[in-house]
């Protein structure tokens, strides 16, 4: 089923005006210029992480794809731009036939990355690649922040199962993105149905506060939802009085009450005392979650609390403080002329203020110690060294304007895990630092 089809709000026709306004008015000025048509390379990379954190997460690389394909100027988009008189009739034109036709390669979703990590090379003419830089790094920064956040927090979980519960805490498609993300970061399912039905991502969800609140008194509101989703159901709990919610929910639902829910007070004291009254109600495998804005630390700070799961909403669709990842998209190559097969030159802002690059088009490796573990992110231009040959990070993603390398969300999650078990044990450490690895650049030619 296409999910456009049912009019569902997470879904566009055409990304093509997810863009700014200057991205079309290089093409026109290039049109005219006649440097339009000439290859160049574009990589998206990061020049610092969020302060204090390890490793980065990429994350949005299909959602990517999906966007590219869907880069299309229809007649409504060509209208538009006419009548705003964003651009002149000969970009009208050259807009109308647009296709992305080069090429893309990227670290695969779910890998980490870190400061100078050439994330997504993106190659063709300038005109077809200048036009996707916002629509790129739009998903890219925000994906990459919302799975950076769920890994920190999945790793302070170990393995108790984290719930994704932002939707109400951010716009209704960033809520469907965030969820993506999250599961991609470790979550292990979602209360969104959207991101449920468009990513096949698991879905849950029990009651709210208003449920009891709508019954006369606690035990009714118990019954009703028992009767109706089972024993195994989730009980909240903390409407009016703990110790007596938990007593009532035991009474209905018996000792095979799946679990109970807390979102309010001091969890760690609630919990211990929650689970030491379900224990002696009999109720001993009855789960306890717990929510009420929980980030990494509050989550490894009941690492020692008798909690089963976890649910997340307001700081991880905001990053946990970090809503960017802080990506940029810059042109590092470009032919010496518009002549076919002409070489590539390095190209390179040169400034102050911590804002430089490096030029030339990259490859990434990382390298391993004795032990099999990452020791260095390796950047580098012209030829690959022979020992790295086998450690290269960038996959290609689209091969003349054909998406290559589609792939299911769990393939990314678990790529995750595995990447980041790979890298130091301090990896996973809250305490703020440097990145776990550094990144060190090895100088070769332009790789045209």
């Amino acid at each position: 089923m296409d999910v456009a089809d049912l009019g569902l709000p997470v879904d566009v026709p055409s990304t093509a005006l997810f863009t700014d306004q200057y991205e079309l008015t290089m093409l026109r000025a290039a049109l005219k210029a006649g440097t339009a048509g000439r290859r160049s390379v574009f990589e998206v990379f990061t020049r610092r992480l969020p302060d204090g954190r390890r490793y980065g997460v990429v994350a949005g690389t299909g959602r990517v794809l999906d966007a590219v394909e869907n880069f299309r100027f229809d007649a409504d988009v060509l209208r538009f731009l006419r009548e705003q008189d964003i651009v002149d009739e000969e970009t009208l034109d050259w807009l109308a036939q647009y296709r992305f036709s080069g090429d893309i390669w990227g670290y695969p979703e779910g890998e980490v990355y870190f400061p100078g990590s050439p994330i997504m090379r993106v190659e063709g003419t300038f005109g077809e690649c200048v036009l996707l830089e916002t629509v790129i790094l739009s998903i890219l920064n925000h994906d990459s922040a919302i799975a950076a956040a769920a890994s920190r927090m999945s790793s302070a979980a170990g393995p108790r199962p984290l719930i994704e519960m932002g939707a109400r805490r951010t716009h209704e498609l960033a809520a469907v993105a965030a969820a993506r993300s999250a599961y991609v970061g470790g979550f292990a399912t979602t209360s969104d149905l959207a991101a449920g039905f468009r990513y096949n991502i698991p879905t849950v969800g029990t009651s709210a506060h208003a449920f009891t609140l709508l019954h006369d008194n606690e035990r009714d509101a118990f019954r009703a939802q028992v009767d109706s989703l089972g024993r195994d159901t989730t009980l909240l709990v903390d409407t009016y009085d703990v110790a007596e919610a938990v007593r009532t929910a035991v009474e209905v639902a018996g000792p095979e009450l799946g679990a109970v829910r807390i979102d309010s007070g001091d969890l760690l004291l609630v919990a211990h005392r929650v689970r030491q009254q379900l224990d002696e109600l009999g109720a001993t495998e009855t789960k306890i979650v717990v929510t009420s804005d929980l980030d990494e630390y509050a989550i490894a700070s009941l690492a020692a609390a008798p909690v089963d799961a976890y649910g997340v909403g307001t700081q991880l669709v905001t990053g946990s403080g970090h809503p960017t990842a802080s990506m940029v998209y810059k042109l590092v190559a470009r032919a010496e002329s518009g002549a076919e097969g002409a070489p590539l030159v390095p190209v390179a802002k040169k400034s102050s203020g911590g804002k430089t690059s490096v030029g030339g088009r990259k490859w990434a490796a990382r390298r391993l110690d004795a032990d099999g573990h990452a020791e260095a992110e390796v950047v580098g231009t012209g030829p690959v060294p022979d020992a790295l040959a086998d450690r290269q990070l960038l996959v290609e993603l689209v091969k003349g304007g054909e998406v290559v390398a589609r792939e299911p969300l769990d393939a990314a999650r678990d790529r995750h895990a595995a990447a980041r078990a790979n890298l130091p044990l301090s990896a996973t450490q809250l305490s703020r630092g440097e990145p776990v690895i550094p990144t060190e650049y090895a100088h070769g030619g332009s790789g045209s």
